[in-house]
């Protein structure tokens, strides 16, 4: 039986955004996230994070950066007794200058390239799963994969909430990751 997940972002969402991250050492969890995650992990709810990285397809970093800074993630997490189960991100963009990179594709968010990999690495449901983020393309992703989705109004979210986009609400809009956690926590469909 598919099992439903939480299809997490990175940036503003678990750690503090800072632009682009292009250094291990710029890494900032929010005092929240361990807790939240945990909470998840311990109710069995697969976390899955989808994660934008056009920095890499504009040359500000390369993938192995990107690969660092979630094995420090990683590292953090489980020092709080938390994990994260899956990490996926996509590199591209159609105005990257890296070649081979700079491309539109079926995995930036709000598509749902990232979603279908998990949903055949992990056997998910992306019905009863769930898109957390502080963007409008997360709830995007979660109208795309058909599940619900809930913006947090950290990093770009308290922006993003007073300009709604067209033809696109939220299921929640909270304050942070714990917020969205509980959210969950409280609408999964078992």
């Amino acid at each position: 039986m598919n099992s439903a997940a939480v299809f997490v972002d990175r940036d503003g969402t678990l750690i503090e955004e800072v632009g682009y991250l292009d250094r291990v050492d710029r890494l900032a969890l929010y005092p929240w996230t361990t807790d939240a995650i945990r909470a998840l992990n311990r109710a069995g709810i697969p976390i899955v994070l989808v994660s934008n990285q056009s920095g890499v397809a504009r040359g500000f970093f390369t993938e192995a950066v990107v690969d660092q800074v979630h094995a420090r993630l990683a590292a953090l997490l489980d020092v709080g007794g938390a994990r994260i189960d899956a990490y996926y991100y996509c590199p591209h963009h159609p105005d990257g200058t890296v070649p081979g990179y700079g491309r539109a594709c079926d995995c930036r968010k709000p598509k749902r390239g990232l979603v279908d990999r998990a949903v055949s690495e992990l056997g998910i449901d992306p019905t009863r799963s769930f898109a957390v983020g502080d963007r409008w393309l997360d709830i995007g992703l979660a109208r795309t994969m058909g599940g619900r989705g809930v913006l947090v109004r950290t990093g770009y979210g308290a922006d993003e909430e007073q300009r709604p986009a067209p033809n696109l609400t939220a299921d929640a809009i909270v304050d942070n990751f714990a917020g969205a956690a509980s959210w969950v926590l409280r609408n999964l469909r078992i």
